[in-house]
């Protein structure tokens, strides 16, 4: 017997919620694309792809029908919730195994989630715009929202065996201001391109900064559903400019990552698009990717 029937429940009472979920393999990765799916390719959009479960959170849905497919399709997967300005959700993720701690002076009481490792999901309301990918100054706590997921219950860890459970019932509330200040992006969207001087002209490029604050400036301006993809064409972009000796390797790849990053794409699949563009262009990566 397996736990099935809970996770199906649950996946449903959160799809009737307004949330989009999906299934994860048991390592907590997302499923493997299917053959027809490659992982990086501007003409495939994984928004729009419409299979069953690929591109990972891409293929999130509200629609039970979908969700019970799914559920059959994954068998003994983890359920997660796509989060976002999407859904209106944004979950800070607390790990008290790298210094995370829950600071009451700027989270007030919310939904909560007891991870399966120890940790918190704490969800509120998007609150709209930009947000980072970690809390600025402190430690072991991330930030979920636009190109993120988080596990949810009825899932098993599968580290440790335990249990993703609720704590309590209260709603999802709104962030408050003290939080949303520290949650946003440092620096503002166009910044990579003021922290990276190109070389030269280049051959047959007659302003180098201002094709890579163009190409950077897409990404910024990118709608959801669309970032990862301008961001492979504008990792391919710049490795021409690399190509062309106006810009380093190095320095192209901190440009883009910056961006992406700041974009809401996980740390995975800023790598993953930047490479993915690099090789498009028979650009080599190496020593420029951690």
């Amino acid at each position: 017997m397996t736990d099935s029937g809970p996770m199906l429940v649950a996946a449903l009472a959160l799809a009737a919620e307004g949330y989009p979920v999906f299934l994860l393999g048991r390592s907590k990765r997302p499923v493997a694309n299917c053959p027809a799916c490659p992982k990086v390719d501007t003409n495939h959009d994984p928004a729009t792809c419409g299979h069953l479960t690929c591109h990972g959170f891409y293929a999130a849905t509200r629609d039970p029908d979908r969700i019970t497919a799914m559920h059959a399709a994954v068998a003994r997967g983890l359920l997660a919730i796509r989060t976002g300005q999407l859904c209106d959700l944004a979950v800070v993720d607390i790990d008290p195994r790298n210094g995370g701690r829950v600071l009451p002076e700027l989270m007030p009481p919310t939904r909560c989630v007891r991870t399966g490792s120890g940790g918190w999901h704490l969800y509120y309301r998007h609150p709209g715009g930009t947000l980072a990918a970690k809390l600025h100054g402190h430690p072991g706590i991330d930030i979920k929202a636009d190109g993120g997921y988080v596990v949810a219950p009825p899932s098993i860890h599968p580290g440790t065996g335990q249990p993703y459970r609720r704590v309590g019932d209260r709603p999802v509330n709104e962030m408050p201001p003290p939080l949303v200040a520290v949650c946003r992006p440092i620096a503002p969207p166009d910044a990579p391109a003021a922290t990276v001087t190109p070389l030269t002209p280049g051959r047959g490029i007659s302003s180098p900064a201002a094709l890579l604050a163009a190409h950077l400036d897409a990404v910024a301006r990118a709608p959801e559903g669309r970032r990862r993809n301008v961001l492979y064409g504008a990792a391919r972009g710049v490795a021409r400019m690399v190509a062309a000796g106006a810009l380093t390797a190095p320095d192209a790849h901190a440009a883009l990552y910056a961006a992406g990053r700041q974009a809401g794409q996980s740390d995975r699949d800023t790598r993953a698009a930047i490479t993915g563009g690099f090789h498009a262009e028979s650009v080599a990566t190496e020593g420029i990717a951690a």
